[in-house]
């Protein structure tokens, strides 16, 4: 295999490419963090702002909040007012680029003991595309990869406390995160058996790293009062364990089939790699990171919400336990497909889809004298509020609306000749195009960016295959229009 496709650079580059995967890269971290450290106006979602709070800070002021209270010391420092937005989101995008450089490739050298296999295993998690894009990504998901796959490594005293740190700040983080290490963990029963030792560190570690936890969240969401510690601290995992246990809540974000993490979201994580798994060994007991992967996956399918990137920890897991045909022919057509299958989902994940989100929202927060004082985003993902630079515009999320009641909404803010708005809307919406040609509005395109495409406006079974894919591709990009009443006969024309 080339190691043109495992080398750092091309990592980097799909880091630095604003790609925009799911929302909660942005909403379930930055944006909340970098609120509160530069005030930058921005958006607080349910997680943050429910009675019963899920989501702990303790994790996002390690990862995200100490390298933006850096960049503000810095800022301060040279002499700067402030830290352009732009500034802080590459410099996070750089930071998860390096954790997942060095941390998930060490881990992974140190997980598989032979070393012809650790080879393998290193190639197929460099060249995956998961760890190009995902693994670059802020998520929550892939901050949890990293902290499973050093959760994984060999015991010691020093290792036990490290541990008990990592289990703690990892339940924390997400509370799927002790799916993976439960059944791994039988495996230090008989060590910590051996060595008490061991056994009482990690559970000082583990017990001080979660009172440390505790008191973050509750200085956070109340105030940092003995009585709140005592009498009612947060207990973020708690409530988080609490509220992906109901039905009735999991049903606001969508059911899935008890099937779907292995039959549907491995396919799209691992591609071809499941060509492989009849070559596995078969030792008793299984490696670790078999185990953690599988058992981990097998826990997480009774959860009946069931999302693509859930399974980000077992990809490295299951890649770093995979064997290679052992025809020479076989494992040359495995990696010829393998490598179309990455370099196709991560030119897709890692440039193009909703790609143009982010650099609209920053091109907009540049901005000077647009006269808008609201901007309507149309078909896309929601885009991150502390962006704009504290410009003080408007922001509304319409989602996929019905586009007659979107441009009814239009309409109703562009009454007067004197008033304009701004509207952000994939081109490959067609159906806006009537729109543009009449109903007494005008629409001037002030900003284009062509590397975005909108997979939710797909719909092949309307208008078939090649008809999507040309509409889709073909008009690929995020358009930002500034439209204002005709009051005019002859304007426009």
């Amino acid at each position: 295999m080339s190691m043109h496709w495992c080398s750092p650079r091309k990592k980097l580059y799909f880091a630095l490419s604003p790609s925009y995967i799911h929302p909660d890269e942005n909403f379930q971290g930055p944006e909340v963090i970098a609120g509160r450290i530069f005030s930058f106006p921005h958006s607080a979602t349910w997680e943050f702002t429910s009675s019963d709070p899920i989501r702990s800070v303790f994790p996002l002021w390690l990862f995200y909040g100490l390298p933006m209270t850096v960049l503000r010391w810095v800022c301060t420092e040279t002499g700067k007012e402030e830290v352009a937005p732009k500034i802080i989101y590459y410099t996070l995008r750089v930071l998860m680029f390096i954790l997942s450089l060095v941390l998930e490739d060490w881990a992974i050298r140190e997980l598989v003991p032979s070393r012809r296999q650790r080879r393998v295993a290193v190639v197929l998690v460099a060249s995956s595309y998961v760890t190009w894009t995902y693994q670059t990504h802020t998520f929550s998901n892939s901050i949890e990869t990293l902290l499973v796959t050093w959760s994984l490594q060999k015991s010691s005293l020093l290792a036990s406390a490290i541990l008990g740190f990592l289990i703690t700040f990892g339940t924390f983080n997400r509370i799927t995160f002790p799916a993976f290490l439960l059944a791994p963990g039988l495996y230090l029963v008989p060590h910590f058996f051996r060595k008490p030792l061991s056994l009482l560190i990690f559970t000082i570690t583990a017990v001080l790293t979660a009172l440390l936890a505790i008191t973050i969240d509750t200085s956070f969401y109340q105030s940092l009062t003995l009585s709140n510690l005592l009498q009612h601290p947060t207990l973020t995992p708690l409530n988080s364990l609490l509220y992906n246990t109901s039905p009735s809540n999991l049903a606001l974000h969508g059911t899935h089939p008890p099937y779907q993490h292995f039959f549907v979201n491995f396919p799209i994580l691992l591609g071809p790699a499941l060509l492989t798994l009849p070559f596995l060994p078969s030792p008793f007991p299984p490696p670790l990171p078999l185990t953690s992967a599988l058992t981990g996956t097998l826990l997480l399918s009774f959860i009946s919400h069931q999302e693509t990137r859930f399974l980000l920890p077992a990809v490295p897991l299951l890649l770093s336990s995979l064997r290679l045909p052992i025809s020479p022919l076989y494992t040359r057509y495995f990696l010829l497909i393998w490598l179309i299958f990455n370099a196709a989902l991560g030119v897709l994940m890692g440039i193009y889809h909703q790609g143009g989100v982010i650099p609209t929202q920053l091109w907009l927060g540049q901005q000077n004298g647009l006269g808008l004082a609201e901007v309507l985003w149309w078909r896309t993902y929601s885009p991150p509020v502390w962006l704009l630079d504290g410009k003080g515009i408007l922001t509304t999320d319409l989602m996929g609306m019905r586009i007659e009641k979107m441009m009814g909404m239009v309409a109703e803010r562009v009454e007067m000749c004197d008033q304009r708005i701004g509207l952000v809307a994939p081109r490959s919406s067609v159906d806006l195009d009537a729109w543009m040609n009449g109903n007494g509005l005008i629409f001037d395109e002030l900003w284009a960016h062509t590397q975005h495409v909108n997979l939710d406006d797909l719909d092949i079974g309307g208008d078939g295959i090649w008809a999507t894919l040309e509409r889709v591709i073909g008009r690929r990009g995020l358009v930002f229009w500034s439209v204002r009443k005709r009051c005019d006969k002859q304007e426009g024309d």
